[in-house]
């Protein structure tokens, strides 16, 4: 694979071209050159007024395989993932069986072999995602496994959250928290709140969130463990996580993209495509969540692509499932949002990487080719026809979007869009 990008604004902060425009010479999916201008007899892509920066890594990814391939299997989640300009995505474990011992983790890693997109298998906390007895985590942190989560279950016994907290110290792992008090968000399917009493639905009380937050930062504290949450949602949320950083704690977290642009007022007209957990906030939340990720507080910006076959999803609101498909969409919600360029690429390239301990792209001379080149500025249609995942559960479809992935490189393959 040899190409030339010409002219591209390089977003890297650990490149010694950071902020400056250039060409970049990729040839056997090694950079072998970057200057300010270079010539050579290979296939040229002119990027004046595009952006070339690290391939983008989603820390929250669901992908039907093992299991429910009918949702989504490797080969199309994968393709989802380039066309969205993900290098590397985390796998969670909410498969069946669920990823909880070594045998999943080594499947999924073999299964995902030679392809653009780099593979990490999330190892379940509990047997079976069940909340009761701990899962093989050292075997499985053998096998490839980089962090433990119960995925879309939240841990609701305190004592097997210390547990993990305090075994993953052994060998430095982590763990993913979903920060949900079920005992308090019950059945309801929407945030509780105006919206939710005009639609004469059960609300989700943020305090469902922030409560079981408030709990494992405590525990992080106890035990001296780093802990991840992942999709954050409420502007308490927000503060509580500020919080513990100002203490000195070792907590990261995440937020979707998909909730830095909807609120719960897009639930009005009962559409399903609109459901998703947690749930869509108020804009009071969506605001919180923005300044969140401007200071520091938000360290990733997650697709939490969730797909699901139209007979889960085409049906009346109360018993449609969670969750949307946002591979392809992810970068372009995040512009929408009013992020910078520089700042989603620290959230979605360079954080999510940091936190799994795994090592950041850099776009240097002699560094494998792990890119990405998008533009703020061009739009695009996301289509039945474009959208490269099996399942089309997604309320962006149709519509037309601002900031374009256009190629993706990775393990000397390249993604065009």
């Amino acid at each position: 694979m040899n190409l030339l990008i010409k002219s591209a604004t390089v977003v890297d902060p650990a490149s010694p071209f950071n902020d400056k425009v250039a060409d970049i010479l990729i040839e056997k999916g090694t950079i072998t050159k970057i200057d300010k201008s270079i010539g050579a007899d290979v296939k040229t892509i002119d990027a004046k007024g595009q952006y070339v920066s690290p391939g983008f890594f989603d820390l929250n990814c669901n992908i039907g395989e093992l299991g429910v391939e009918t949702k989504e299997d490797l080969q199309t989640g994968t393709a989802a993932a380039a066309a969205g300009g993900f290098t590397g995505i985390a796998l969670m474990p909410n498969t069946h069986p669920p990823v909880h011992s070594k045998a999943e983790v080594e499947y999924l890693l073999n299964r995902a072999k030679n392809n653009l997109v780099d593979i990490y298998p999330l190892g379940a906390i509990s047997v079976k995602r069940e909340g009761r007895d701990m899962a093989e985590m050292f075997d499985m942190f053998k096998s490839g496994a980089r962090a433990f989560t119960d995925g879309n279950r939240p841990v609701q016994d305190a004592g097997l959250m210390e547990r993990a907290l305090l075994y993953v110290q052994n060998f430095g792992a982590k763990v993913i928290s979903y920060p949900e008090d079920t005992s308090i968000a019950g059945k309801a399917k929407v945030n509780e709140g105006v919206v939710s009493t005009m639609l004469g639905m059960k609300g989700i009380p943020a305090l469902a969130e922030e409560l079981m937050i408030a709990r494992d930062l405590y525990l992080a504290e106890d035990t001296n463990s780093a802990i991840h949450f992942t999709t954050i949602s409420t502007h308490h949320a927000v503060d509580l996580i500020r919080e513990g950083k100002r203490k000195g704690l070792k907590v990261t977290c995440d937020v979707a993209a998909h909730n830095l642009v909807l609120t719960d007022e897009a639930l009005v007209g009962f559409d399903s495509l609109y459901k998703v957990k947690p749930p869509l906030r108020t804009k009071r939340d969506v605001d919180a969540l923005i300044a969140g990720l401007e200071d520091g507080t938000i360290d990733a910006i997650v697709s939490q692509h969730t797909p699901h076959e139209i007979e889960f999803k085409d049906v009346e609101f109360e018993v449609a499932e969670y969750g949307i498909i946002g591979l392809q969409t992810a970068f372009s919600l995040a512009l929408k949002a009013g992020l910078s360029p520089r700042l989603i690429v620290e959230k979605m390239a360079i954080n999510p990487r940091t936190i799994l301990n795994i090592d950041v792209p850099q776009i240097t001379e002699g560094a494998n080719a792990n890119l990405v080149l998008f533009s703020a500025d061009a739009g695009w249609e996301y289509t039945r026809d474009n959208n490269r995942s099996k399942s089309y559960n997604s309320p962006f479809l149709g519509q037309n979007l601002k900031g374009k992935v256009l190629l993706t490189c990775n393990n000397n393959q390249i993604f065009k869009n």
